[in-house]
């Protein structure tokens, strides 16, 4: 069992790291269901310098157990998945570490929560745009999901109007827009699309 000394310099180790801690970027890419979110993030993970760990929404979805729910159930489960994703966000970057996040804004809850938890000037807000025609290709394509559902999705997704950066992957590809993503980084504007926002939307 460590001495009181010990316990106490293992304090002073952890409040000196603590000290010169530096928080992670958030990379924030935006857009509906199929438009290719998931495979620019994969694209970041291989081009960027740094390490950073790509945080998919469909992964909590995943976790959650296999439990038949009862229709009335599932709108207040599946909000409590956002927000418990978005404070997992939150926190991997508050620990120092870079994060590409893949999100649909298609609520503006989701939007004004990730406001209120995210500090403005780390995050790179990413719209990704694709056409109604190649959404409906990709879904048909798949299969896994209802035909029509990311066109129903367009219009609120983009709703908030700011991006930092935008990407089209109608007929770019996730490794163009993930290299034209990692290249302007590092001149990425102030203020931020986030901190517009911010101040625009929150109190």
């Amino acid at each position: 069992m460590p001495g009181v000394g010990e316990s106490a310099l293992g304090r002073a180790e952890f409040e000196a790291g603590s000290a010169v801690h530096q928080r992670g970027q958030i990379i924030f890419l935006n857009g509906t269901s199929s438009s290719g979110k998931s495979s620019i993030a994969k694209e970041l993970l291989r081009v960027l310098d740094e390490p950073y760990f790509h945080l998919p929404v469909d992964a909590f979805h995943a976790m959650r157990s296999r439990r038949e729910l009862a229709p009335d159930q599932l709108p207040d489960v599946l909000r409590r998945t956002w927000m418990g994703f978005h404070r997992a966000v939150a926190g991997m970057a508050a620990g120092g570490n870079h994060v590409v996040v893949d999100h649909v804004l298609s609520e503006q809850w989701r939007l004004l929560d990730c406001l209120g938890l995210f500090p403005p000037e780390d995050v790179v807000l990413v719209g990704v745009r694709c056409s109604r025609q190649e959404l409906e290709r990709r879904e048909r394509l798949r299969g896994d999901r209802p035909i029509g559902l990311a066109a129903r999705q367009l219009a609120q997704v983009h709703a908030h109007g700011l991006y930092d950066i935008e990407c089209d992957t109608t007929t770019a590809s996730a490794a163009k827009c993930a290299r034209r993503i990692r290249d302007f980084l590092p001149q990425r504007p102030a203020p931020t699309a986030f901190e517009r926002l911010r101040a625009q939307l929150l109190p």
